[in-house]
């Protein structure tokens, strides 16, 4: 019998297929999922009907519409840690890496099934909240379409961010090992970590402070360039080069350390 021919032999796409029935075979995920898109879409109506349009301060309709997509940060980035640091703490991992010992594979494939997961989940959700809460808000100053400009680029952005944050959630789940650590430092650099550094009296700390993943994502989320703001263009770049740092140093540490 060739090398070819053997039944249990390890493959990228034996590994991919078993880390997607790992995730979905979860009840957690069918959970976190389903409550992740009631709630983003249930906020959206909801502040929508509670509308009176009397336009104080400027917001974009696309952040006003999505601002349940708080929710979603969190959701999914717990699944995304769960999916890694979740295995050292009932110690499946041990046996992950028994039958994968090349080890890298599972945390590239552990990315990409999550990554396939999370995108359509908040496209679709984002689709779905947009209009729902535009049917509260016609005539008033937050009324917009689908078919306006940046509407659309705006929900796609936000769901290429939230991908993105799981994954980047994954990464530092697979670097710490243990889901509270990572959970509480995933909520720090996305949300708290840039309120702080924004405090401080430095032109150069604001301008840094724009390219963290929670601000990034604020900057995809807008249909129109907010000011002080970075494009969506460098807000998706930073987000990409965020996960992918993580993801790399991830992947260096589990290489050398023992499980």
């Amino acid at each position: 019998m060739t090398t070819a021919t053997l039944p249990y032999r390890v493959t990228p796409a034996r590994v991919l297929r078993s880390e997607w029935h790992k995730l979905w075979t979860l009840r957690s995920t069918w959970i976190n999922l389903a409550v992740t898109s009631l709630l983003t879409a249930a906020m959206g109506a909801g502040l929508g009907a509670a509308y009176d349009g009397s336009g104080e301060g400027a917001m974009d309709p696309v952040m006003f519409a999505l601002l349940g997509t708080q929710f979603a940060t969190i959701n999914l980035g717990v699944l995304g840690i769960l999916a890694t640091a979740g295995e050292y703490s009932t110690g499946q991992i041990r046996a992950t890496m028994t039958a994968v010992p090349r080890r890298l594979p599972v945390l590239w494939s552990k990315a990409a099934v999550l990554a396939a997961v999370s995108l359509p989940l908040t496209l679709a959700t984002n689709l779905l909240t947009f209009p729902l809460a535009q049917s509260f808000l016609n005539g008033t100053d937050l009324s917009a379409s689908l078919g306006d400009p940046g509407v659309l680029r705006a929900l796609a952005g936000n769901a290429a961010g939230l991908t993105l944050l799981a994954v980047l959630a994954l990464g530092i789940g697979a670097l710490l090992r243990s889901v509270p650590t990572a959970i509480g430092a995933f909520i720090g650099l996305v949300m708290i970590l840039p309120e702080i550094l924004a405090m401080l009296p430095y032109a150069f700390v604001d301008d840094a402070v724009r390219y963290f993943p929670g601000k990034a994502l604020e900057a995809l989320t807008t249909a129109q360039p907010q000011p002080g703001a970075a494009s969506p263009e460098a807000s998706l770049l930073a987000m990409l080069l965020w996960t992918a740092t993580i993801l790399t140093v991830a992947a260096t540490v589990l290489r050398r350390k023992d499980v």
